[in-house]
Parts: structure tokens; sequence; C-alpha cells
């Protein structure tokens, strides 16, 4: 009985160790699975409103889960956001591309006179005015074409000292000293001399001088083509050097004055071509170009006066005809340029926010340029090829300005001077 009993136990005590050792080796050849160390959340944020923050998991009003933000997750100021979290803030991206940015720009522009083409007519003289030929505000005048008859006391003494200068030179021209001829030709050179500044026509000097008769009255010319635009006298008037007797104007040429608001200021130049259209004259485009920019801004508006200067020689174009302009700026060649709505403006300047793919947004500061149609340039700061948010930024904004907080509450203080730490 003993012996069988000792059989026993030394079958046991076999069997046991081969199993022990067919256990050890199942376990050699079974690889070992790493499980991810635990990390504690910081917080958890509102997937729809970023500022909504709890320190234990949560649902928002529709149901969605809070999701865990965690300290050791991004560098402070960047961004992980999941994929179901980014479509339902509705996020999107676009390229930074070179390309060829271009502007028009559009206004509403005013015709006016070319300020350098209007002629204001006064007497050299004091008088009256016997008879006025042209009479009408309007009426177009060519050079030298008879507009009044002025009578003067001055004018008629002057040729009564003319017509004595001639007689004497006349007497005094064969005389043999030479002294006394040459008098009587300065006599009469000046006398007629001031005929001259007195503004009488060419024509009556030569009559004065042939006929020897005294006119009572002399005739005032326009000296240039153009619209009469004022009349400042009538017949039988008395005028003086201070009376403006017409103001003429010469419509061949016409400016048109525009405004253009600031931010615009930096695509225009002189020289730039011009179209501008009127309602007044349908299916026509009148082309010109910007001749100067006013050196200061208007102040209620905010705009910077522009002069354009347009040839008119139908006279289709009328002072104080309003007309859409479109000033066709420059083009920058080679520009770095995203769409607008990319910026996000703050008081220390401009940034984007750079999509890094995986959930990751980095942001970044920019320096901006010039803007047109729904792009901007960037100067510094993004490379080309480089993914920038367009939406829902601002979302992103405040996570990472939250994220950025919470890592700096939650940086060791720095130790302060004088004292010792263990």
């Amino acid at each position: 009985m003993n012996k069988q009993l000792l059989l026993t136990a030394a079958f046991m005590l076999v069997v046991g160790l081969a199993g022990g050792y067919w256990l050890a080796q199942q376990q050699k050849e079974k690889p070992t699975v790493q499980l991810p160390p635990f990390r504690q959340p910081l917080f958890y944020r509102n997937p729809m409103n970023p500022s909504v923050t709890s320190p234990v998991p949560a649902k928002d009003a529709m149901g969605m889960d809070y999701v865990p933000v965690y300290a050791d997750e991004e560098s402070a100021g960047s961004v992980k956001i999941d994929a179901v979290t980014m479509q339902n803030m509705g996020v999107r991206t676009a390229t930074a591309k070179k390309t060829l940015l271009s502007h028009v720009v559009r206004a509403v522009g005013r015709v006016s006179y070319d300020e350098e083409r209007i002629v204001r007519l006064h007497p050299k003289t004091e008088g009256w005015i016997e008879t006025l030929r042209v009479d009408k505000t309007g009426q177009r005048v060519k050079k030298n074409d008879d507009l009044l008859s002025i009578y003067s006391p001055q004018l008629v003494a002057s040729q009564q000292e003319y017509v004595l200068a001639l007689n004497n030179l006349k007497v005094l021209e064969k005389s043999p000293i030479e002294d006394i001829r040459r008098g009587a030709e300065e006599l009469a050179k000046s006398s007629l001399e001031r005929l001259k500044l007195l503004d009488v026509p060419a024509h009556q000097l030569h009559e004065l001088t042939d006929s020897h008769i005294i006119k009572k009255s002399l005739h005032i010319h326009t000296p240039a083509d153009g619209i009469v635009i004022n009349i400042g006298a009538r017949e039988g008037q008395y005028v003086t050097p201070e009376t403006e007797l017409y103001m003429i104007a010469d419509l061949s040429k016409v400016w048109v004055y525009a405004d253009i608001y600031e931010y615009e200021l930096s695509w225009v130049k002189e020289g730039d071509p011009v179209e501008m259209q009127l309602a007044g004259v349908p299916g026509r485009i009148f082309k010109g170009h910007l001749a100067f920019i006013y050196p200061y801004a208007e102040a209620k508006t905010r705009t910077i006066k522009v002069r354009l200067t347009f040839d008119n020689a139908e006279l289709l174009l009328k002072p104080d005809m309003f007309a859409e302009v479109t000033i066709q700026a420059r083009t920058q060649q080679d520009a770095l340029v995203i769409p607008t709505e990319a910026i996000v403006r703050s008081g220390d300047g401009s940034q984007v926010f750079i999509a890094r793919g995986e959930g990751k947004f980095e942001p970044r500061k920019v320096r901006t340029g010039i803007a047109s149609n729904e792009y901007i340039a960037i100067l510094d700061g993004l490379e080309e090829g480089e993914q920038v948010v367009t939406s829902a930024q601002f979302l992103i904004d405040s996570e990472s300005s939250l994220r950025e907080a919470t890592a700096k509450m939650m940086a060791p203080a720095a130790p302060q001077d004088g004292h010792k730490h263990d």
C-alpha cells in the first residue's frame, strides 16, 4: 500500500513538472502587450463652445461628449482637435500660393472744368459798356471773337497821346539832330505800347496808325476758344479792372473728381488708365488717365480725392455730371496670397492658423500686404504650399488661448533670488 502511494505521488510530481515546463514555454512565445500609460485630462471642453469647460466628463445641450484636454498633448498655443469636432466646427483650409494680384478701383466721379483751361476776362481800364455782343451763358466763342465795346476816357486819352506822338514824329523825323529824332521815335513807340497794354486790339491799332481817327469805344476780344460760363456785366454798366466781364472755359478736355477709400490708396498711382461711363451717354466708354492724387484725406468721409483727365472733343462730358469710374490699378507680380478670411486680427497684429495634419493647428504671426478680390498678400511669416485655416479659426483661436493660459498656470514658478530650494 505504501509502495503504491509513493508511485502515485512520483507520477503526479512528474506530471506537474511537465505542465509547468510547458506553461513556461508558452509564456515565452506569447508577445507582451504594452498598455498605454494613463493620462489624466486637465479639463474637458465643450466641442461647440471652446470657452465652456468642465473639470469632469460632461455632455453639452446636444448630447455631445466634452473633449478631454491633456497637459502634454501640445505645446502652448498649438491645438489638436479630433476629426468629429473638426467636422462639427466646419473647419476648412486653403493653400498659400503665388499668383498675379490685381485690383480694380470703382468709384463715383463728378465731371468738372479743367482749371488750366479757364479764362477770366477783366478790363484793363475803367469805363462804360456800350455794346455787349456775347450776352448769353453757354454760348460758344472762338479765339479773337468780338465780345463787347467799352467807352473809356483813359483809352480816348491814350489814343490822343499816340496820334500826337505820330504827328510829332512826322515833323521831326527829318531833323538833323539825332537826339531829337530818337526822342520822337521813342515817344511814338511808348504811346503805342501803352495802348497794347490796355488790350486795344491789333486791327484798331493799325486803323488808328493809318487814319489818326480816334475811336470813342474800343472792342474787347476773347483770348481763347471755349464756352461762356459766366457774364459779369451788362450794357451801360460801369466797370473797373475788378469787374469780371466773362468767365470762359475750354471744354475740349475735362477733369473728373473721384473719391477712393484709404485701403485702396496703395493700389493706385498717377498715370493709371481709367474708364468712365455716364447714364446720360449710354453705351459709350470714355478713356482717360489718373492725373493727380491729392495729398490729404477728406475729414468726414475718410476718403482721398483723385483727379482724372478725359478728352472731350465732342463736348459730351458736361460739368457736374456724375459718372461711374473704373481705375485699372497696377498688378503685383508673384504675390504670395491666401484668402482674406484666413486672417485673424488682434491688437498685436495679424495671425493665421497653420494646418499641420492629424487635427493639429499652429498659430503663426504674419505680415500682410495689399488685398484684392477676397485675397490678401502675405509679406512675411508664411511659405508657399502651407495650409491655412479659412473657417472656424475664431473657435480654434479661443481653444489656443485657453490651452496657452492653462499651460502657463501649470508651469512651475521660477525661484526668486535669495531663496534656496532643497
